[in-house]
């Protein structure tokens, strides 16, 4: 594979305005989430923008940003546009998607997302960790993936949901919101219309499933803290002051 990463950042958000661009220890948020992707190093890293303010940021930083249209549903919709903009010749094949809200990602984590898509047959490889306490079995915020064990970590993805599944004794799974699309999926994926599936659970890689594509997910220790609110972004702070 050839592989880029692409990180989606958009400036407008209802719970914390200008939230890419909060302050973390005297760096935008974007940029620590730059900083994890570089150092997963396995791939160029691209932050996909619709605000010049962001990719001034992520510019003074070191890094590489390109400007999108403002409004994209999603941030897949985003990064096909940044991939079709940055390499029109089709030199890169694989696309790692990494939320721009997940400042304590671990590069480990990128890493595992992509691994999947060294078997052939994968159309896009993303992340998972087991669900460790109680309340979260059953909370609606938390995404559970249901799968097929493979092996060495490995599942196929059978299906993504907000309750509380599968049902009866046995672990259950976090999904974590990272994406390594094969190209040619994701090209496919961008011209789909929304799902039955995803459009009832807001779940947009569903879409992907009913269309027949296969998703394998690897296991990671961790779930990286997802930053919506202020509240987010205090604990986000917390635990990036103790590495």
């Amino acid at each position: 594979m050839n592989p880029v990463i692409l990180i989606p950042s958009r400036l407008s958000a209802t719970r914390l305005p200008n939230k890419p661009l909060a302050d973390i220890h005297g760096e935008p948020m974007i940029v620590a989430v730059w900083r994890r992707a570089v150092e997963a190093d396995i791939a160029p890293v691209w932050v996909a923008t619709d605000a010049p303010a962001i990719a001034e940021a992520v510019r003074a930083a070191g890094g590489q940003a390109v400007i999108t249209a403002p409004e994209h549903p999603s941030g897949s919709d985003r990064v096909f546009e940044a991939i079709g903009r940055i390499d029109a010749d089709g030199r890169f094949d694989a696309i790692l998607n990494v939320q721009g809200d997940l400042p304590t990602v671990q590069p480990a984590t990128i890493r595992a997302a992509a691994a999947p898509l060294r078997d052939s047959d994968v159309a896009i490889g993303t992340a998972v960790a087991p669900i460790l306490r109680a309340e979260e079995r059953e909370s609606p915020s938390v995404v559970k993936m249901v799968g097929t064990p493979l092996g060495e970590g490995r599942f196929r993805a059978l299906y993504f949901t907000r309750a509380q599944a599968p049902w009866g004794e046995g672990p259950l799974y976090h999904h974590i919101g990272l994406y390594a699309w094969r190209r040619a999926a994701l090209e496919r994926f961008v011209t789909l219309p929304p799902s039955a599936l995803e459009q009832r659970e807001k779940l947009e890689q569903l879409r992907a499933l009913e269309a027949g594509m296969r998703i394998d997910a690897m296991e990671v220790a961790e779930v990286p803290l997802g930053v919506d609110t202020q509240a987010d972004l205090e604990r986000a702070r917390s635990l990036l002051r103790r590495r």
